[in-house]
């Protein structure tokens, strides 16, 4: 695959003065209020709350407090809310660096996402520095590099299975975060060696015995200590720990999936050269859809991501301020011609997402490019 797939290149000349005045305004806006860009009481709170979610239940079940097969499913369901909420909440934030203006204070709790099985130096690379710079582009964009069974862009081959995707991708986001914490974490690591990563003296070797310490870690108090401590049979464990990733797994994926993959959102591809016709901001809008606007629980829970435009044009912002940055973000968008995406709900941006994975699924998608 060559360079320019993987590295595009953005417009610098199209809507050049778009992202001085939105930086303007938005540093006029906290300046004005005399609040800080980061977290702020109800963040910190949020953080307790979701750490508690996740280790007090895990908590019990490795110490042997929890006996019943009732308490035991409830108790690993709730930490998988906790888990999201880390995911989503806390690790996402802090890695971004927009949790707190101190980088001592991101990578502690950046490495929240390794106590919960994943690992925080791969997520930058495929989320930070992939994800964030290159949305839905086919090749750059990880997260639309899916398995052959899945096709999240108009671009990706195409198999006659994936005209039922929208119906067993349900599945597979589920089991996401169980497979990512065993088997995609490495693949990843090995093959962003091979792009171009870690080739500092020695980095790849101290990123991989690490992802193994903190894997070996989590699993020995996620499951190891509650197949010894719990009185219940091996494989009713097992299954309530599955089912804490598949809950985790399923808020997740649908989350981030449905930000992006809709039938608004554009597809676009560099030219040979690997440019692209937008800018990057432009871009940004164009890949991008919030949803929920209105819903104080769902942003709380899933760490703002309902408001993706405002996170993926100001990641260095932490995310409880995305939702008094709207009226900001959509006006300034409206003033430079730029499309702002938005569903109404959770149920509709679902919909919209079916809607989508069905046409992906079909061999003559039409999409913008």
């Amino acid at each position: 695959m060559s360079n320019s797939v993987h590295n595009p290149k953005f417009s610098r000349k199209k809507n050049a003065t778009f992202s001085k005045t939105l930086r303007s305004r938005v540093n006029a806006y906290f300046k004005t209020n005399d609040i800080s860009r980061n977290a702020n009481a109800n963040m910190v709170t949020k953080t307790v709350v979701m750490l508690s979610f996740f280790f007090v239940p895990i908590i019990l079940l490795s110490t042997g407090l929890i006996t019943s097969v009732w308490a035991l499913f409830t108790a690993y369901l709730i930490a998988g809310l906790g888990m999201s909420g880390i995911g989503m909440g806390i690790m996402h934030d802090a890695i971004h660096g927009s949790y707190s203006r101190n980088k001592k204070v991101n990578t502690i709790l950046g490495y929240t996402f390794n106590l919960i099985g994943a690992n925080d130096a791969v997520w930058k690379v495929q989320h930070n520095v992939l994800h964030h710079s290159f949305t839905n582009i086919e090749h750059a964009d990880d997260d639309i590099n899916a398995p052959f069974f899945l096709r999240f862009s108009p671009h990706a081959k195409h198999y006659w299975l994936h005209r039922f995707q929208h119906i067993y991708i349900w599945f597979f986001y589920g089991i996401s975060t169980i497979s990512w914490i065993t088997t995609k974490d490495f693949v990843r690591l090995t093959r962003y060696k091979n792009m171009g990563f870690f080739n500092k003296k020695h980095e790849f070797k101290k990123v991989l015995s690490s992802m193994i310490g903190w894997k070996l870690l989590y699993y020995t108090y996620a499951l190891v200590l509650p197949l010894i401590m719990v009185p219940q049979a091996w494989w009713i464990i097992l299954l309530a720990f599955f089912s804490m990733h598949f809950v985790t797994g399923l808020l997740v994926s649908t989350v981030f999936q449905v930000a992006h993959i809709m039938p608004e959102n554009e597809f676009p591809l560099p030219n040979k050269e690997g440019d692209m016709s937008d800018d990057w901001y432009s871009h940004q809008f164009n890949t991008t859809t919030n949803f929920s606007p209105k819903s104080k629980f769902l942003s709380w829970m899933i760490g703002g991501l309902n408001y993706q435009v405002e996170h993926h044009i100001l990641p260095d912002v932490c995310h409880v301020h995305y939702k008094k940055l709207t009226k900001i973000v959509a006006e300034t968008a409206e003033e430079y011609g730029m499309e702002y995406h938005v569903k109404k709900n959770f149920g509709l941006a679902i919909v919209a997402h079916i809607k989508m994975l069905r046409l992906l699924g079909r061999k003559q998608t039409v999409v913008s490019q």
